[in-house]
């Protein structure tokens, strides 16, 4: 990717201790010739600096009457520390985004119930379908929150692959001239190849065929791409069968057991990093933004950032590779409908009902574009047909606009040793973190956003990336993938396994699971034994209860299915 794309891509995104715009919250430049009304914000999403767009946000509060002083981690705050504090003190800004700890502020009852504002505001009303307004409605029959990145108008525009898949340099490709690559036993083969005529790069430095991202939760870049293999999408916590509606644990499948062969056999032969088992979150981004990894499977979000400035030769591409030819491959989907996660009104707001017409404002079409895409003439032209194209400033992208990310994406720089999350930055254009629309804009005729313009994207890609999608006969990085499925009306699961809590017997499985697996997997990847080490790790999978797992999740795919 060049540099210009990855700098409309790469602020950073989503999602995750004194807070360096903490409380008393400083106040923007915003116009005042009339009463602006003040709401505060606190956005558990990593941002290092304050500095939003003061123009679009001031042309905003002109439009509204309104502006939110928004409040966000940085990476010397401790997350839970952060939020522990203000639930302990309920003292609670007027908007609240907690991400993945939704549910401690919904047990500390830090939310006021939103229906009964949401009919009186029409666009927010309208946002969702009065069936997709059931869905995030919580088991007490009231909406909390709202989800902020859920809403695709008309279709998804997605460029970029934002998700899991098994990455490879664009380099690599070229020297093999731009194969057709389907399975894992093809990818390796081509490191491999490429491996033996390159040990070392231009400056000497020894290449790393493949490497695994394996501390904390991060680990699911070794232990999940069994279910991508088996051709289904990221449910993340199961697979399920879309014929029978069946749960399918993708841990003890027998291509799990041929994928985890497969890791033992590369690391035996020295393809995958040997020190992949003990170095943190940290060295693996460092090895990455080196250039020196030829592959691995991560999720863009996860890693993008870290490679932002590598030479254009290092570009990593995403590859949809299924266990055996032949196998659908269903890497890219739809947005996902994550009711887990979104924006909600505190009970310390004084003023509720200008708060959720702030919101429902926020997703007026005028408002929405200015968000989006910055003013007409400064940020951007129109053309005959309507259609926008950025304009530039010394090869950079406008303060409206520059540094956009995919919203629910790109990681902040490495985090401490001592952390066992990479925490996602957020962009720079206003009000990144209250609802948006994906897709296309209001207008039908436009991309939401910049980054999803067609004409704005291949024409900034590097070269090397526009040869390699001329080879592959795409012009984006989606559409190295199959199309999209519609996504099922359980979909996805992680969205509820995602506030699991030891209080529950599945909850406790889980928990149990995951820490089987993070034990159990490097030894089944390094064993000099592969079958012996498989045998020992499935008894102890065996003793998590992963039954009453399974279970759980089979009723909520009834549940989704029935509502």
């Amino acid at each position: 990717m060049s540099k210009k794309i990855l700098s409309l891509f790469l602020t950073g995104l989503i999602s995750l201790s004194a807070v360096s715009c903490g409380y008393p919250v400083r106040k923007h430049n915003v116009t005042e010739e009339r009463t602006v009304k003040h709401y505060t914000g606190f956005f558990a999403v990593l941002k290092d600096d304050c500095s939003e767009s003061e123009r679009i946000r001031s042309a905003i509060a002109e439009r509204t009457g309104a502006v939110c002083e928004e409040k966000w981690l940085t990476r010397n705050d401790n997350r839970d520390d952060v939020i522990s504090i203000m639930i302990n003190k309920a003292d609670y800004p007027d908007f609240i985004y907690a991400g993945t700890d939704h549910s401690k502020f919904l047990e500390a009852k830090a939310y006021i119930p939103l229906e009964n504002y949401i009919e009186k505001n029409q666009n927010l009303k309208n946002y969702f379908t009065e069936e997709e307004w059931e869905r995030i409605k919580s088991p007490d029959g009231h909406i909390y929150i709202i989800p902020c990145f859920s809403k695709v108008n008309m279709y998804d525009t997605n460029t970029i692959h934002n998700d899991e898949a098994f990455w490879i340099q664009v380099r690599v490709l070229r020297w093999a001239g731009y194969p057709d690559i389907r399975t894992p036993d093809e990818y390796f083969d081509l490191i491999s190849r490429y491996l033996r005529e390159h040990p070392e790069d231009e400056n000497g430095k020894k290449l790393i065929g493949y490497d695994i991202l394996t501390e904390g939760y991060l680990s699911f870049c070794l232990e999940n791409p069994p279910q991508f293999l088996d051709g289904y999408p990221n449910d993340g916590s199961c697979m399920v069968d879309r014929k029978t509606n069946r749960v399918i644990d993708y841990n003890t499948t027998p291509t799990a057991k041929r994928w985890f062969q497969k890791l033992n056999a590369e690391y035996h032969s020295g393809i995958i990093d040997p020190d992949c088992f003990v170095m943190t979150n940290s060295q693996y981004f460092s090895k990455l933004s080196e250039g020196i990894v030829l592959g691995m499977v991560d999720q863009w979000w996860n890693f993008g950032r870290y490679v932002e400035n590598l030479p254009d030769e290092c570009t990593y591409v995403p590859l949809g590779l299924t266990i055996d030819r032949g196998i659908a491959e269903h890497y890219h989907s739809e947005p996902a409908f994550d009711t887990s996660q979104g924006i909600g009104v505190s009970v310390s707001c004084q003023d509720p009902d200008g708060a959720v017409a702030f919101i429902n404002d926020l997703l007026d079409p005028e408002i929405f574009t200015l968000r989006m895409w910055g003013e007409e003439g400064i940020d951007y032209t129109v053309g005959e047909d309507g259609v926008y194209s950025l304009i530039t400033r010394d090869s950079e992208v406008t303060d409206a606009a520059g540094d956009a990310a995919e919203l629910s994406s790109v990681p902040a720089d490495p985090v401490s040793e001592t952390e066992d999350k990479a925490e996602p930055e957020v962009s720079d254009y206003a009000y990144p973190y209250f609802p948006i629309y994906k897709g296309m804009n209001p207008d039908g005729i436009n991309a939401y956003s910049p980054e999803y313009q067609p004409s704005e994207f291949y024409s900034k890609l590097s070269p090397i990336m526009q040869e390699c999608f001329d080879a592959y006969g795409v012009h984006t990085y989606v559409e190295l993938f199959n199309k999209s499925e519609k996504n099922a009306p359980w979909y996805p699961m992680w969205s509820y396994t995602n506030n699991f809590t030891e209080d529950t017997v599945y909850g406790r499985a889980k928990i149990s699971m995951d820490e089987v697996k993070h034990e159990y997997l490097p030894r089944v990847v390094m064993s000099d034994d592969f079958e012996t080490a498989w045998n020992e790790y499935m008894l102890a999978y065996k003793n998590c209860n992963a039954e009453s797992y399974i279970a759980e999740l089979q009723n909520e795919v009834t549940r989704r299915l029935n509502k």
